[in-house]
């Protein structure tokens, strides 16, 4: 519940949508070890010098057929 709680409040100030939370809430929750993995490697990528958005592109792309089983 907190941890939900903290990640909407996380998404809203990243400019989400009530609505877009709500989707997107219960596919991190069923892999989070997924979404922490994707945020460390785009973190790294950015302390490298790349750029935030591109390296969040990059890195989702990698898991890109882990997503999509999330989706589903």
């Amino acid at each position: 519940m907190i941890k939900d709680f903290l990640m909407r409040q996380m998404l809203k100030r990243q400019g989400a949508t009530d609505a877009q939370i709500d989707q997107i809430l219960p596919i991190i929750n069923k892999n989070p070890e997924l979404f922490q993995k994707i945020a460390k490697e785009t973190q790294e990528r950015v302390k490298k010098g790349e750029n935030q958005t591109q390296a969040a592109i990059m890195v989702m792309k990698k898991y890109q057929a882990e997503l999509k089983k999330l989706q589903q």
